[in-house]
């Protein structure tokens, strides 16, 4: 395969973990008893936010080949469809680049001064990391170009850095390296900046991978708050712990609940590049309702 076949397939992936978790929302009682007995919603699944501004990412890197920030903002905005789950800040944002606003002041204007630190960044970048995974210096640099154009907090762009280079070295793992679950989260760890993230992914890397997914989620968070930090490390442990199944990685990564069309998107764009003999099944993905 080369890079824009992986860029495909881990979109292919966060797309169908999108609109699968997305499903997945509802009366707390009721969801935990179909996720218990795997049950799949009726088709089309609709996916969200978290793909509709993959698909920009992956059109900026097939046109320039790296990250233009500019050129992305701008693909953002034209894509922007209200209804597919922006969050409020997500909606101004877009809605001023739309109105020719710039980015660099937009989003440092964000929540205060500070810019967010929510999910958004990581959510979108599976699909970076795939296609620039033979140099994990540009994985880092064009994360953290993608991440700042709406999440120029910190921890925003750790934990977009974090989950491309676990697509990276997902990619990796499904040409044949032999990479263990733990040297895995060591290996993140490694590329991502001092952070409240990457001390997340530490702790995750400490967990034993024998515990309950919903455990898991309530020690490391599993999106409740939005945040990157509050995210990330949750997604991390999910996708180290069935880096060669696609459908395994979702049922765990779903059974910690919180934002999980998010979660799933991150470990779907992750796990599709890892597991190749057992990827995403062929239905999921006719399901999924097509690209656009």
């Amino acid at each position: 395969m080369n890079s824009s076949e992986y860029m495909h397939l881990s979109l292919a992936g966060l797309s169908v973990g999108d609109a699968l978790g997305e499903s997945f929302f509802g009366f707390p009682g009721t969801v935990s008893q179909r996720i218990e007995r795997r049950e799949l919603p009726s088709p089309p699944w609709r996916y969200t936010d978290d793909t509709e501004m993959a698909i920009s990412i992956v059109e900026i890197l097939e046109q320039h080949g790296r990250i233009e920030p500019d050129k992305l903002a701008q693909a953002f905005a034209k894509r922007y469809t209200p209804w597919r789950g922006y969050g409020a800040g997500a909606h101004r944002l877009l809605q001023s680049f739309q109105q020719g606003a710039d980015w660099r002041v937009e989003a440092a204007n964000l929540f205060g001064g500070t810019g967010s630190y929510g999910n958004g960044a990581a959510m979108r970048v599976a699909p970076l990391g795939a296609y620039l995974s033979a140099h994990l210096e540009g994985v880092c640099e064009n994360a953290r170009l993608s991440a700042q154009i709406t999440h120029c907090h910190p921890e925003g762009i750790a934990g977009a850095i974090a989950v491309a280079i676990a697509a990276a070295l997902a990619v990796k793992i499904g040409e044949g390296e032999q990479i263990s679950s733990t040297r895995f989260l060591a290996q993140v760890i490694e590329n991502v900046p001092e952070s409240e993230t990457r001390q997340g992914i530490v702790n995750a890397m400490k967990t034993p991978f024998s515990t309950a997914p919903q455990e898991v989620a309530s020690q490391l968070g599993s999106g409740g708050r939005i945040s990157a930090q509050d995210t990330v490390p949750f997604v991390l442990w999910c996708a180290a712990l069935h880096l060669e199944d696609y459908e395994e990685a979702f049922w765990t990564t779903v059974s910690g609940l919180g934002d999980r069309d998010t979660t799933c998107a991150m470990v779907g764009g992750i796990v599709a590049l890892s597991a190749r003999e057992r990827g995403i099944p062929a239905a999921w993905i006719e399901a999924r309702e097509p690209l656009q």
